[in-house]
């Protein structure tokens, strides 16, 4: 057996490892579980111990992976809640972090190279985030609101910049061919706010604890139906599982409640159980380390890049600062805001491809997002509040079956 298929056993391996390592450490401090994924990847992959080679299966699951990070940040987002001026002043925090982002990668990469790391540097991980702030409780109060509207931004707007600018097409055709999906895009949100959802919500409770599990199909068909249109237009295809995940939020707000939360948390078990960790664990066995360890150059851009990241992304993040932020909400907020990584390893690998960039520059912006998923969420939230409302139990009517 190869290096690639034994990577087929060793990353479901991993996964069960990262959980359990994530765990061992709570009582000292909160760590997400993606540093374990992403650090873990690292030490299995070709970088380190080349126990696991890329492989065509595992990154077309990591891809779907992808997206449905994507899919349950678009499907989290409470988009009445941060609609008029949070989203106006995140989108204005976004404009000023690519423009400054810009202005960063021209001394790197002058050209079309510098768009690809303004993209980069302008994003915020939301789908990475949300997990996090959900266990945290921090979904419904100010603070995460602000932080949801910023990150929906972050993570919406850059796709946008990608299918843009950094198209095959000339831009004009470009901007065409996205305005049609946002034109299709609407009109799917449009029908589902019209369309009465009774009849779908009769057969997805009916299916709820039977082998049809029609919600489920159904929010896999929608994802495919979204990112399939994505890639015929040849935009990102996380555009498609971003807006899927919207589609089907506005689908279930008005199927009851524990129907909605029982799919909820059956989509939940394919992301985080499955696919997602399959994505982040791929991602640091593809890190190129090689490129970073032989190279001081592109070694001294991580931690430019890294700062870089919290100066562009945190001062922006201060235009959402909810009423009545302290000194540490607001450095919290800015800390968050500033990790991103899936964004940028989809931009570093469309400009590795048509050679914007060099492999050097798109792995030192890789290692600064990884950096920022590693440090930035812990220091963010130990700075938020006290430790036993983030890292403590959660109350026993929270926790899910099995885990009382």
């Amino acid at each position: 057996m190869n290096a690639g298929d034994v990577g087929l056993v060793l990353i479901p391996l991993l996964a069960v490892a990262a959980p359990l390592l994530a765990r061992g450490v709570r009582p000292i401090v909160r760590v997400p579980i993606i540093v374990f994924e992403l650090v873990l990847g690292i030490l299995v992959g070709p970088a380190v111990l080349g126990w696991v080679e890329p492989h065509a299966l595992l990154e077309k699951l990591s891809d779907f992976g992808l997206a449905m990070l994507f899919f349950i940040a678009g499907s989290e987002i409470d988009f009445r809640a941060v609609a008029g001026r949070p989203v106006v002043r995140a989108s204005l925090g976004w404009v000023m972090s690519v423009a400054l982002g810009i202005g960063v990668g021209f001394f790197f990469a002058p050209g079309e190279g510098m768009v690809v790391i303004g993209i980069a540097l302008s994003s915020t991980a939301l789908g990475t985030l949300m997990p996090i702030l959900r266990d945290a409780r921090e979904l419904d109060t100010p603070f995460g609101k602000a932080l949801t509207a910023v990150g929906a931004v972050g993570e919406f707007l850059p796709l946008i910049a990608i299918s843009i600018f950094l198209s095959t097409r000339t831009t004009p055709i470009a901007a065409a061919v996205l305005l049609a999906f946002v034109l299709l895009a609407v009109l799917a949100v449009v029908a589902a706010h019209r369309v009465s959802h009774g009849r779908l919500h009769t057969i997805v409770r009916a299916t709820l604890h039977t082998s049809d599990q029609f919600g489920v199909r159904f929010v896999l068909l929608l994802i495919a139906a979204l990112v399939g249109l994505s890639v015929m237009l040849d935009l990102d295809m996380l555009l498609g599982a971003f807006v899927a995940g919207a589609v089907w939020r506005i689908i279930m707000a008005r199927a009851p409640k524990k129907d909605a939360e029982a799919v909820e948390s059956k989509l939940e078990g394919i992301a985080f159980g499955f696919l997602v960790p399959i994505f982040f664990l791929y991602t640091g066995v593809n890190f190129d380390l090689q490129a970073l360890l032989t190279s001081p150059a592109a070694m001294a851009l991580v931690p430019l890049f890294l700062v870089a990241l919290l100066v562009i992304r945190g001062s922006a993040a201060q235009l959402s600062a909810p009423a009545g932020a302290t000194v540490r909400d607001r450095t919290a907020l800015g800390l968050l805001t500033a990790t991103g990584l899936p964004i940028i390893v989809a931009v570093t690998a469309i400009g590795v491809d048509e050679k914007m960039i060099d492999t050097g520059t798109a792995a030192a912006l890789v290692g600064a997002g990884m950096l920022s998923v590693l440090f930035f969420p812990v220091l963010g939230m130990l700075l938020r509040g006290d430790r036993d409302r983030i890292a403590g139990p959660r109350p026993a009517d929270e926790l899910p079956q099995g885990e009382l």
